[in-house]
C-alpha cells in the first residue's frame, strides 16, 4: 500500500495503517495546508453552529459570493461558489465537454482524472527541470502550432494550468493566458495557492475572468484558511459562463457551516497578512536547509517546495517516504505526478518547530550510506 492510494497527500487514515502511529502523532508534510491551522474565528463560529444546523443553506451562497466578489472586485453574478475546487474542475468538463485537454504537466492530477472521465484526449506540454518545470510562451506556441497541425480548430480543447502550479510551485505569466484567448482558446487556470502569493495582483486572472466568456479561475478557500475538512472553492467567470456551471451543479451542494466559515475568514485580515509574511520567510529558510543536506530544491511560489534526491544517494522518494513516516513525518511521493520521475518529493512548509524536525530526520537518513532503513 503507498501513502498516496487515492491521488491525494494528508491522507492521515493511510499513513496509520501504514506506519502504526496515531493520526496525532504524525507532522503532515504532504498536505499543502495553512501552517498556522485556521483563524480563530472558525472555533468561534463552529461553537455556535448548532443553533444554524436545523436550517437549510442558503441555495444561492449570497452572503460569501458578495463578499468574494467585494474581495475580487467582481460582480456577484461572476461567481460560484463549489464543495471545494474538485466540484468545480468536474462541472467545468461537464459543461465544456472539450476534444482535448492541454495540461502542462507535471500539474494536478485531478485535471488529467477529469480530462479523461468527460472523454476528452490529453495533449501534454512537458515541462523540464532544466527549465525550472516553468511554462514559457515558446513552448505554448509550439503546441499550438502542431494542434493546428493535426486539424485541432480553436475552441475545440481547453487548455487547463495550474498557477501556481501544483507541484512545481510555479507562475504563470498571465500574458501568456491572454495570447491563448486571442487565439481564440479556452483557458482554465487554478488559482488553488494564490493566496499565498504576495504579488497576487500581478499574477491573478480572476478579474480577467469575470470580463471573458473564454477565461474561468477556480479558487479554493481550504489550503490558506487550513479548513480542508470543509469543501469550499469557487469558480470565477462571465455571468454567462457562470449561469450556465450553475445549471450543471447539484442544490445544496456548499453547506451552511461550509458558508458561514467562508464569510468568517475573509474578515480576518491580521490573519492573511501574517502569512503571506510567514510563509515566504519560512520557505526561504526551508529551502536553504534543504539544499544544505544535499538536495535539490525548486524555486516556489507556493506554500510547498519540490525536491529531489540527487542520483548516487541510494534514496528513491518511495523509499525515503517511507523511511520518514515510520518516524512520524509524511511528505508527498511526487513520482505519481505525470512527468517527473522517483527522486522528487514534495515538502510542505510548516511552522519551525515541525520543519526543524523534518530537517532532523533527513541529515540522519541520508547521511546514510545507503537506504537500508528504508527497504526495511
Amino acid at each position: 500500500m503507498m501513502l498516496e492510494r487515492f491521488g491525494h497527500g494528508g491522507d492521515l487514515l493511510t499513513a496509520q495503517e501504514l506506519f502504526g502511529h496515531g493520526a496525532d502523532h504524525f507532522i503532515d508534510f504532504s498536505a499543502n495546508m495553512n501552517p498556522f491551522g485556521p483563524p480563530t474565528c472558525v472555533a468561534d463560529l463552529l461553537g455556535r453552529y448548532m443553533d444554524v444546523i436545523r436550517h437549510y443553506p442558503d441555495p444561492a451562497v449570497r452572503a460569501l459570493r458578495s463578499k468574494l466578489a467585494l474581495h475580487h472586485g467582481v460582480s456577484d453574478s461572476s461567481i460560484l461558489v463549489g464543495n471545494g475546487a474538485a466540484e468545480l474542475i468536474d462541472l467545468v468538463f461537464r459543461l465544456l465537454h472539450p476534444t482535448h485537454t492541454v495540461l502542462a504537466q507535471p500539474c494536478f492530477v485531478e485535471y488529467g482524472d477529469a480530462a479523461v472521465k468527460s472523454g476528452s484526449s490529453i495533449r501534454a506540454i512537458e515541462l523540464q527541470a532544466e527549465q525550472e518545470f516553468r511554462l514559457t510562451k515558446q513552448l505554448v506556441r509550439d503546441k499550438l502550432a502542431l494542434l493546428r497541425e493535426e486539424g485541432v480548430e480553436s475552441g475545440e480543447a481547453i487548455w487547463f494550468f495550474g498557477s501556481p502550479n501544483n507541484p512545481t510551485g510555479k507562475l504563470i505569466d498571465p500574458s501568456l493566458v491572454h495570447d491563448l484567448l486571442l487565439e481564440g482558446e479556452r483557458v482554465v487556470v487554478d488559482e488553488a495557492f494564490m493566496d499565498f502569493v504576495p504579488e497576487e495582483h500581478t499574477y491573478s486572472l480572476a478579474k480577467a475572468a469575470a470580463d471573458h466568456e473564454r477565461l474561468l479561475v477556480i479558487r479554493s478557500m481550504t489550503k490558506f484558511y487550513a479548513i480542508p475538512g470543509i469543501r469550499l472553492g469557487y469558480v470565477i467567470g462571465s455571468p454567462e459562463m457562470i449561469a450556465r456551471l450553475q445549471y450543471f451543479q447539484i442544490p445544496w451542494s456548499v453547506n451552511s457551516l461550509a458558508q458561514g466559515i467562508g464569510e468568517a475568514v475573509l474578515e480576518d485580515q491580521e490573519y492573511a497578512a501574517s502569512t503571506l509574511r510567514f510563509v515566504a520567510e519560512e520557505r526561504c529558510w526551508l529551502s536553504g536547509q534543504l539544499l544544505a543536506i544535499g538536495l535539490t530544491v525548486h524555486e516556489s511560489a507556493a506554500n510547498y517546495l519540490l525536491v529531489s534526491i540527487p542520483p548516487g544517494r541510494g534514496w528513491t522518494a518511495g523509499l525515503l517516504q517511507r523511511a520518514l513516516g515510520s518516524r512520524g513525518i509524511l511528505i508527498r511521493d511526487a513520482s505519481r505526478f505525470e512527468g517527473l520521475d522517483n527522486c522528487y518529493c514534495r515538502i510542505a512548509v510548516r511552522l519551525r518547530e515541525d520543519n526543524a524536525a523534518l530537517l532532523q530526520a533527513l541529515t540522519s537518513l541520508l547521511g546514510s550510506d545507503c537506504a537500508a532503513e528504508g527497504k526495511a
